[in-house]
């Protein structure tokens, strides 16, 4: 099947957050096709892991459905590794500082397409093991990692970012920190 071909570009919009870009392209049958994306820099969601329970970040208001939601730690990965990014965001949105951090790791290296078909960003999850002491004002909602600590969470969590990083989570069957 031959590839489709990129004819034009007939805009370009960019802002701090996102540059808006409509093309022509022209399709394996030959039909010219009118296309919009979004380019946006990567992001990543942090699950940070204190002993017995995962911490949200606080409830924030979020204009693109206004409302305020429950959201696990995330963030942009602009010009930095993703690791470093989430230790960013861990400090950002849960007063975190790098110490507190057992352990980083990355569920996936390559990240998943946010929305291959309007987005080129990539989603990120990480699990942050957190040190058993005690933490700081500010840091978070806890939620135990029990089925009905789980249950719940899912229940509250309506972002489907956040979603899909908790379940992934859950599916590698992530026994080393389950109590």
């Amino acid at each position: 099947m031959p590839e489709w071909t990129l004819e034009d570009r007939f805009l370009t919009l960019s802002t701090n957050w996102v540059t808006l870009v409509g093309e022509h392209y022209t399709d394996q049958r030959g039909e010219r096709l009118e296309y919009y994306r979004a380019e946006r820099a990567d992001s990543v969601i942090v699950l940070p892991v204190h002993g017995d329970a995962l911490l949200c970040a606080p409830r924030t208001f979020r204009p693109g459905i206004g409302e305020t939601t429950l959201d696990f730690p995330g963030g942009r990965v602009p010009g930095s590794s993703v690791e470093e990014a989430a230790r960013r965001i861990l400090l950002r949105e849960l007063n975190l500082s790098a110490d507190m951090v057992l352990d980083l790791r990355l569920m996936n290296r390559l990240g998943w397409p946010v929305n291959s078909s309007f987005s080129d960003q990539r989603l990120f999850g990480a699990v942050a093991r957190l040190r058993p002491d005690p933490l700081s004002e500010g840091a978070g909602e806890r939620h135990p990692l029990s089925p009905e600590g789980i249950e719940g969470l899912l229940q509250e969590l309506e972002c489907a970012q956040c979603r899909l990083v908790l379940l992934h989570y859950l599916m590698e069957g992530r026994s080393e920190d389950l109590p």
